[in-house]
Order: C-alpha cells, then structure tokens, then sequence
C-alpha cells in the first residue's frame, strides 16, 4: 500500500473514528485501580522499610496464574512503546489523536493496579519482577506491520486476545479479589476491541480486498505483543497447559467469533486478492484447529512435568 493510500484509509475511516469513540464514551465507566487493591493485606518488605522479604511460600496464587499475571503485567508496562507506535502510524490530530490518548490513558491504570495487587498479595517475587520489568521495557516494542489497515487488524485481534488472557486468569486465580480485579480490567479491553472491531468493520466495507489481505496477513503471523518478555515460552506454555489461554482458548473465543462478527467468510464484491485473502483465512483456521489438537498431547505432558515439581523460568518444555 503506498503512502497514498494509507493517507486515504486513515482519511477515510476518520468519521468512523470520531463516531465509534463517542460511543465508548458514553459507555465507558472510570474506575479507581487503588479500590481494587486489598491494601489491609499488604505488609512492608525488606528494604529502607525494614520489613520481610518474599518468600515463594507466601503466594497463594496457582503457578500457571502467577505466570499469566506476569504475562500479563509486563505486557501493560510497554504501553508507552505501543502508544508511540499508535500514535506515529495513526497520528496525534483530529479523531484518531483523540481516541489514541484516550486508550492510552485507559490502558495505564491496568499495569498500576496489576502490580500493586501482586504486591499487596505477595503473589510473585517482587525483585525477580523489577528485574523483568526494566529487561523488557527497556528492549521497547517495534512492530513490522506494513499499512494502516494491517496495524488496525492486529490490534483488533489483540485487544480480544487480551480480554480473554486477563478474564481466564481472574477466572483461574482462586483469590475472590483477583477475579474482580481481571473481570474490571477485561471490561476495559472488551470496550477497547469493540471500538476496533467496529472501525475494522467499516475498513472492510471501505477497502475490502485490501483489509481482508491485511486481517488474513495479521491471522497467519499473529503474536501477542509481550512475546519478547524474557522466559516467556516456559512462561506461556504453562499458561497455556493450565486452560488459561492456549490455541483452543485463541479459536473459540478470540479468532472464530471475531472472524463471524465481520462477515469475513460472507464478504461479497471481493476482487481476486480479497477472495484469495477469504480463502486463505478459512485454511488457516483450520490449519490452527490442526494445531490446537496437537498442542493437547504436550500439555497433558507438562502439566505431568509441573506435577512432579516446582514450575522455573527455564523449565524444559516437553516436546
């Protein structure tokens, strides 16, 4: 897509913008991250405070679940690399300016109340976090996505994806205060996929052999942006043996419904790219379909591996 034409996709959609954030607007309900915090459970740690240090002992929070919220967490603390990365593709002006500031000023309560409730829990070693945290931060966030349309793509099937990793991880925490907490966070993110959901809508209706390459670009190579955090294979493949989110989790409740609710299978008026675009789509679920089920056999694995010991960083992942 030439520089044109991305200046016209972004000139294009803007009404579209302006339309779609005024709803959320008119939805979206502020919320106070330090409500969500169970400060009566905190104590001080080590340190100038001279209180305890952390001891493994002290979370009472699942492995798989300390590793999701670690995920997680890390992810929410590069916002300001993902902001710079909206905003320079997307600009700062007019509607797309003021939706972009908006999410950004949304998305940061998740990564201050995340921490502050692991914190207050002792739910992971904090030191060991710090460190993860300035590795990873530090490193920033670039993506290759090459047009507007496929930047639109990717964040729709990501801000789905994010809901559900944060909905299954309060889900899976055992700690009545965490699943509130991820319930009111995944509200965010639910707010934040319909908006692109239904700005990629009208992209489709717009430019639909092009968003269709985009979204069908975007499917194949899909990845969840805190990929580069260190150690997160181990990390991620016991997330994903415990149910929390894996390839079935990514097909059911992200890929299919989001696939169905654009008409992508349905699009008519398609022109030969957007049609090879549609069918490749459908190859690909299936191909993840294929996937996922054999994914089942190696956490049945792992989870054997987890079962007979403590879950590291580094743990071998069975093949």
């Amino acid at each position: 897509m030439s520089p044109g034409t991305a200046e016209s996709v972004l000139r294009e959609l803007e009404p579209s913008v302006e339309r779609l954030l005024n709803q959320h607007l008119a939805v979206a309900r502020d919320w106070l991250p330090h409500q969500y915090v169970p400060w009566s459970a905190a104590r001080d740690f080590d340190g100038p405070l001279e209180g305890s240090g952390w001891d493994p002992g002290q979370s009472a929070l699942p492995h798989a679940v300390q590793d999701a919220l670690v995920i997680n967490l890390l992810t929410e603390d590069n916002l300001p690399s993902y902001h710079f990365e909206i905003a320079s593709r997307l600009g700062r002006d007019g509607a797309w300016g003021t939706w972009v500031h908006r999410w950004t000023a949304e998305e940061d309560r998740h990564s201050s109340v995340l921490r502050a409730y692991l914190h207050a829990r002792r739910g992971v070693d904090p030191v060991a976090l710090e460190d993860l945290r300035m590795r990873h931060v530090g490193n920033g966030y670039r993506n290759d996505l090459p047009t507007p349309l496929h930047l639109l793509a990717y964040v729709t099937v990501q801000e789905l994806a994010t809901r559900q990793a944060h909905r299954n991880t309060g889900a899976a925490c055992g700690d009545h205060v965490g699943e509130v907490l991820m319930c009111r966070i995944s509200a965010d993110e639910n707010l934040h996929m319909l908006f692109y959901r239904g700005l990629y809508e009208d992209a489709i209706r717009a430019f639909p052999d092009d968003a269709l390459v985009a979204l069908a670009d975007v499917i194949r190579g899909f990845r969840m942006p805190g990929t580069e955090i260190p150690g997160f294979r181990a990390r991620a493949a016991r997330v994903a043996a415990a149910g929390i989110f894996n390839l079935d989790v990514h097909l059911e409740y992200v890929l299919q419904p989001l696939v169905r609710a654009l008409g992508v299978m349905t699009t008519t008026g398609l022109g030969p790219t957007g049609r090879e675009a549609q069918e490749h789509i459908g190859r690909q679920m299936q191909q993840l379909k294929a996937q996922a089920s054999r994914a089942r056999d190696i956490y049945v694995r792992l989870n054997a591996c987890m079962a007979s010991g403590p879950a590291t960083e580094e743990q071998e992942i069975p093949a």
